[in-house]
């Protein structure tokens, strides 16, 4: 078990269920019908990769750096990917421009995919 992934895990959580709660409540009625769908994608994306986590740091056992290399891909995928998106759904909101924000998103979804393609090498080459 590593503790320093389950709490990562936990505050990403927590970030999490507090975005959904606020989707559902606070945003619905002042953003289109559009952001709150973007809204949502960001909060599953979150928690899909907070339960990578969690399971990522079960299966850490000692010192793996493909182990510690996800755990890196996953939290920054969520900042990047989910982070971009709940900035984009709230664009209008916010009054912000959004041509800086757009491409982090890619950029956090190519992060999931060598997250998970790190956990892949680190389960082929553990004992």
């Amino acid at each position: 078990m590593n503790k320093s992934i389950i709490i990562t895990a936990a505050l990403l959580g927590t970030v999490a269920v507090t975005a959904g709660a606020f989707g559902a409540h606070g945003l619905k009625a002042v953003i289109t019908p559009a952001q709150l769908a973007v809204w949502h994608t960001a909060v599953e994306y979150n928690f899909y990769h907070v339960f990578a986590l969690l399971f990522l740091a079960t299966f850490a056992r000692g010192k793996n750096s493909w182990v510690t290399a996800a755990y890196y891909l996953f939290t920054i995928g969520i900042v990047c990917f989910s982070g971009s998106l709940y900035l984009l759904a709230c664009r209008d909101l916010l009054h912000i421009e959004t041509k800086f924000i757009g491409p982090i998103t890619p950029l956090g979804g190519l992060l999931f995919i060598m997250g998970w393609l790190s956990l892949a090498i680190a389960a082929a080459r553990s004992k």
